[in-house]
């Protein structure tokens, strides 16, 4: 896959959109001269209440909406450039997904829009169906899923075609809190490998968790941005964390800051965990007794090709050049029924091929066939007379016979 250029991803200045009426009357002003960067290889939050421009920046870079003013680059080009659609990922608030195709189907589509090979489909296919948990239900059709299970077919379809740049509207959108937890364990490991995101949410708690830097928005303008340290470290307070102490421990310690600092302890309790921890305990522990369920499971680790992991692709590529070298015109079949999307005629050569491969010497071997038996040569050493006065004796009675007849 061609590679983006190295550069600021997103580059917004000055931005602004304005909606109007049919008079041409200023009807809401969406964004408001905004000025933000993405930067390549991190996970950036737009925060914001409802109705404060964020889905209407994430139109515009993907050049839905045109701007009204400012400027706005993707990739170093225009939102409209064509060429910048291959390298992005999307997942919209709302999951528009064609409700009488299955999972399967849905991302087979999907990976067919991006040019992806049949191959390269089922395999994506496969590793995203385990990722997001929905390989016992891949049969059934989308329209019969609840919106969780469907806002999780639209992550996966989000990823299909492994983007550089992933841009999610609200993720968690309707999702129980095993599957929050999972997108958010998804988030950092595709940052771990170099991916960059735009997460656009008001639910501060998931943007605090895994994002790099973020802006703040409201009314159309941002009003705060920095990293989750700028702007969420408190440089009023101080906390010390140890372990249990003693009642006379803390009043000596009270005792100390009153005398150095003047100031007296705000508040003494034991700490405790969060509610997400405790649930996702729970489900695990029911996980372990095998207590049946009939909706999406917690879901496999992080597809292999997303992970960089291409070791499945090494070992197609090593099949199909022993395919071409023994079966060229076999070979050439392939790719003609591949190109229409079907496979019925691949597997023969490739089945010949690793039948080759896998022969060892502990097969059983066939017997030999019998040789042929020696032709019988006359004994020496033998009076030939007697063979002769035999033969002689034999056909003179035959000839006496023929005479009496």
């Amino acid at each position: 896959m061609i590679k983006p250029p190295d550069s600021i991803v997103v580059e917004a200045v000055g931005l602004t959109k304005v909606f109007k009426d049919f008079w041409m009357r200023t009807k809401a002003r969406a964004v408001d001269n905004v000025d933000f960067e993405v930067r390549r290889h991190e996970i950036f939050g737009l925060l914001g209440p409802n109705g404060s421009g964020k889905s209407t920046i994430i139109k515009m870079i993907l050049g839905l909406l045109h701007k009204t003013s400012g400027r706005l680059l993707v990739f170093g080009k225009q939102p409209t450039d064509v060429s910048v659609k291959r390298f992005i990922g999307f997942l919209p608030e709302e999951s528009y997904l064609y409700r009488f195709l299955n999972p399967r189907e849905t991302l087979d589509y999907y990976g067919k829009l991006f040019g992806l090979d049949h191959r390269t489909r089922r395999r994506r296919t496969d590793e995203l169906l385990d990722m997001i948990g929905l390989t016992q239900v891949a049969h059934r059709p989308v329209g019969e899923f609840s919106k969780g299970m469907t806002r999780r077919v639209g992550l996966a379809q989000a990823l299909i075609n492994d983007p550089e740049f992933l841009i999610l509207d609200e993720p968690t959108s309707g999702l129980d809190p095993i599957g929050t937890r999972q997108v958010k364990d998804l988030l950092i490991e595709l940052g771990r490998r170099g991916k960059t995101i735009l997460l656009s949410s008001h639910l501060l708690a998931d943007v605090e968790d895994v994002c790099d830097r973020m802006v703040v928005l409201y009314g159309g303008k941002i009003r705060a941005q920095g990293t989750a340290d700028e702007l969420l470290s408190d440089t009023q307070r101080t906390v010390i964390q140890t372990a249990r102490l003693k009642e006379s421990t803390i009043s000596r310690i009270e005792q100390v800051i009153r005398e150095a600092e003047g100031l007296a302890i705000d508040k003494v309790q034991a700490p405790r965990q969060r509610l997400e921890q405790l649930f996702m305990d729970i489900v695990e522990k029911a996980r372990q007794e095998q207590v049946a369920t009939s909706g999406a499971l917690h879901g496999g680790a992080t597809a292999a090709f997303l992970r960089g992991d291409s070791e499945g692709a090494d070992g197609e590529q090593l099949i199909d050049s022993l395919v071409r070298e023994q079966y060229p015109q076999r070979a050439a079949r392939i790719r003609d029924v591949e190109s229409d999307g079907q496979s019925k005629a691949a597997p023969e050569p490739r089945q010949d091929v690793l039948a080759d491969l896998v022969k060892t010497d502990q097969e059983p071997k066939r017997p030999r066939a019998r040789e042929a038996a020696p032709i019988p040569t006359a004994p020496e050493n033998v009076d030939a007379s007697v063979i002769d006065s035999l033969l002689g004796d034999s056909s003179s009675k035959g000839q006496q016979s023929k005479n009496d007849d």
